[in-house]
């Protein structure tokens, strides 16, 4: 056999040993490939994990904010209940042991619960009281807001009756 005459035999050995070259690389190429697959699979999962977490802290915030909310409203509700509280104890020791009309009741007196009929035309100390209290009226926006509606109501009615 001589080397420069490649027998079939030899053909077909060299083919096979190249066909078993090309399945080793292929095979070796096949296997990096799931590496990355598996590498991408964890750096996928990875995230999902840290998406999952950004999204329980965001959870957590916002449950604590409404948490807040409802204890600032709570607070504000015992704020409120309070100063009823002190409004009342002060009208009644105004008012002393006397009962209490109330404004807008039928039969009540003019003014302020409690004050005598003409206390305003006296000028006694409830007027400061009463001054007091149409400042801080005064000063919180429904008030205005109502205000303005009731003047802008009467002022329609009297142009209503002007005009025929």
């Amino acid at each position: 056999m001589s080397t420069e005459n490649p027998t079939p035999q030899d053909a077909a050995g060299a083919a096979e040993s190249g066909a078993q070259a090309d399945r080793t690389a292929a095979e070796a190429r096949a296997a990096e490939i799931r590496e990355e697959i598996a590498i991408t699979d964890q750096r996928r999962a990875e995230e999902d994990e840290a998406k999952a977490e950004a999204a329980r802290k965001a959870a957590e915030k916002t449950e604590a904010e409404k948490e807040a909310a409802v204890a600032a409203a709570e607070e504000r509700r015992k704020a409120a209940v309070a100063e009823a509280d002190r409004a009342r104890e002060q009208a009644g020791n105004a008012a002393g042991a006397a009962p209490t009309p109330r404004q807008g009741v039928s039969g009540a007196a003019p003014g302020l619960a409690g004050e005598p009929a003409g206390a305003f035309a006296s000028g006694s100390a409830g007027t400061d009281d009463v001054r007091a209290r149409a400042e801080e009226l005064a000063n919180r926006p429904e008030v205005q807001i109502g205000a303005a509606f009731a003047g802008s109501f009467v002022l329609a009615q009297i142009l209503k009756k002007l005009g025929g």
